[in-house]
């Protein structure tokens, strides 16, 4: 497992019975994790937090505030600042584990010794988006909520990277990526965070698992000849980084030279001193 362990305005303090405590800046959420089936004894740790998000049995769930809430505030990594504002569905519009990844891309994009173009797709607030501009690549950032682009600009002027070469896209991302194909627009490098389900802005399904193998294999149509690297995530616990690095095996390894790997990426838990487990990528690397 990779686990981004560099965060200082960030902390996972502590896991326990389906939630988890954590430190945004100065702010403590409680927030559900259906991952979380251990029942550790929770400590002070978890007696007074800011806010707490209470799922509903029915389905979604709320929030519940404590003394003074802010309505947003900024928390920083690295050279990156982001805004951080609970949403209606527990999230906070950020995801911290993903550091890893973009630590990853920087590192990637710094060595390439060549101009590199991105294509970030389901890029929600930008924090590949970000991560990518910040390294000197351009980047066309697509995502289907009109809100989250608006959100993602917002980082970036935030982190002084509103004047980097990028495009901001509200779309549908499979319907972006086939007009592109037609316009013989290349990218070299490819990074795609979707959802397990969603929908589209005009009300398309997306099932994750329905759906990737085709969007995938449509987004070979746009890579460049010598691609730099193309990332995939997933948050499906039915969907294990083996099963991620073979259908990458089968869409861009077949097309392409290079190396596919993957693995699974997590935060560290400050009580246990253990890590826990958030996702995976899967990850090709051009020749």
């Amino acid at each position: 497992m990779r686990t981004a362990s560099d965060w200082q305005d960030y902390v996972l303090i502590d896991t326990s019975d389906g939630e988890k405590v954590e430190r945004w800046g100065n702010v403590t959420l409680i927030r559900p994790d259906p991952q979380i089936i251990w029942k550790t004894p929770k400590g002070k740790e978890w007696a007074h937090p800011d806010a707490h998000y209470h799922r509903s049995r029915t389905g979604g769930g709320k929030w519940e505030y404590f003394n003074r809430f802010p309505d947003s505030w900024q928390i920083r990594y690295k050279d990156l600042t982001f805004k951080v504002s609970p949403t209606g569905f527990k999230h906070t519009g950020l995801f911290p584990e993903q550091a890893v990844n973009w630590d990853l891309f920087d590192k990637l994009i710094r060595e390439a010794g060549r101009p590199i173009s991105v294509l970030n797709l389901f890029a929600y607030t930008g924090g590949a988006t970000l991560a990518c501009l910040n390294a000197g690549a351009s980047v066309c950032h697509v995502d289907a909520s009109k809100g989250m682009v608006q959100w993602a600009r917002e980082n970036a002027a935030l982190s002084h990277l509103d004047d980097r070469d990028v495009r901001w896209i509200v779309d549908d991302c499979e319907k972006f990526v086939a007009r592109e194909i037609r316009r013989g627009r290349k990218y070299d490098a490819v990074i795609m965070d979707p959802p397990s389900y969603g929908r589209g802005p005009g009300g398309e399904v997306w099932q994750l698992e329905e759906k990737i193998f085709d969007l995938v294999e449509l987004c070979t149509g746009v890579l460049s000849d010598q691609p730099l690297f193309f990332a995939l995530n997933s948050y499906v616990t039915g969907l294990p980084p083996s099963v991620m690095t073979y259908l990458l095996g089968a869409t861009v390894g077949r097309k392409y030279e290079g190396e596919v790997t993957s693995y699974e990426i997590g935060l560290p838990v400050e009580k246990a001193g253990l890590s826990m487990p958030c996702g995976s990528t899967a990850l090709f690397i051009g020749k």
